[in-house]
Order: C-alpha cells, then sequence, then structure tokens
C-alpha cells in the first residue's frame, strides 16, 4: 500500500446557491450544506484509500456567515490524517458574491470516514504523509481530536486518551 500525500487527496467542489437551496431568509439551508460536505469529504477520502467509505463522524460544524441565494458555494477538502481504517478530513467552506467579487469564509469542519472492503468491513487505509508546516500541525492535531470523538463517543476511556489525559485527569 503506497502512502500518499495531502495534495493527492485535494477536492474542489462548487454549487450556485439556488431558491429550492435556501431557507425563508434566503440562505442556504444547513442540511443541504452538510450534503455537500459530506459528498467532498467522502471523495478526498475515496482519493486516498481507493475504495467505498463511510462517514464515521462529523465535528463540529459553526456557521461564521450564511451563503445567500444567488451566491456560489466552494468547498475544500483534503485528508489531514489516516489511521488504521480510518481518515480525518479537514473542509473549508467559501461563499462568493460573484457580482461584487466578495469571496467569505462560511465555515469549517472535520468529518471522519472508514474505508470498506468488498464485504463492508473496514480495510486498512494508506499512510499520510505531510509536506508543509501546515499540514503537519493538522496531522498532529488529528491525534488528540481523534482521542476526543472517541471519548464522547463512549468508545473510549479519558484514562486511556494518552494526547488528553492531562486535560481531564489530575494527577
Amino acid at each position: 500500500m503506497k502512502a500518499k500525500h495531502p495534495k493527492d487527496t485535494f477536492v474542489v467542489m462548487s454549487e450556485l446557491i439556488l431558491p429550492n437551496d435556501t431557507n425563508v431568509l434566503g440562505n442556504l439551508m444547513g442540511g443541504r450544506l452538510m450534503h455537500w460536505m459530506d459528498i467532498a469529504a467522502a471523495i478526498a477520502a475515496q482519493k486516498h484509500c481507493n475504495c467505498p467509505v463511510v462517514t464515521a463522524s462529523v465535528d463540529n460544524v459553526s456557521f461564521a456567515n450564511p451563503i445567500k441565494l444567488g451566491n456560489l458555494l466552494t468547498i475544500e477538502a483534503k485528508l489531514t490524517r489516516s489511521f488504521n481504517t480510518s481518515m480525518e478530513v479537514f473542509l473549508r467552506v467559501w461563499g462568493e458574491d460573484l457580482t461584487t467579487q466578495y469571496k467569505y469564509k462560511s465555515n469549517e469542519a472535520y468529518l471522519t470516514f472508514v474505508a470498506l472492503d468488498p464485504h463492508g468491513k473496514p480495510r486498512r487505509v494508506p499512510e499520510l504523509f505531510p509536506e508543509t508546516e501546515e499540514e503537519q500541525q493538522m496531522f498532529d492535531g488529528a491525534l488528540r481530536r481523534r482521542q476526543l470523538r472517541l471519548v464522547l463517543g463512549g468508545k473510549m476511556k479519558v484514562e486511556d486518551a494518552g494526547e488528553l489525559r492531562a486535560l481531564f485527569v489530575k494527577p
């Protein structure tokens, strides 16, 4: 299994926000955005492992700025780290008013995917090697984010979360 770099998983997806995508305020509906984010992140994960993937978790999705009717939505996604069978994908979401050429950040999020074999069981994924300083920082932080997800999901005890233990357990 050949290791890959974050740039090998980079995905850019764009959508024009139409009336059917908006709420009564003329803003993109959060559920529609999350649908598109899930697709972009899944493509990035599949580019890494070259097999089907399923969404395992979605971290906090906070909306900094609404994306308005008629604006362009752009989602950028790429892997930050791979583990045994799972992969963390980071997404940045931008809105853009094309008539005024104003681009703004809507939100960021982390999604986790699990690679599947032909029988629908988790399978190993290639290693991911960061190349830039920013990629290295995201790679390093991914272990803490993973442990936090597992603790919050009841799949790991705080005492076993080596990267987080000092935050939660008194010496």
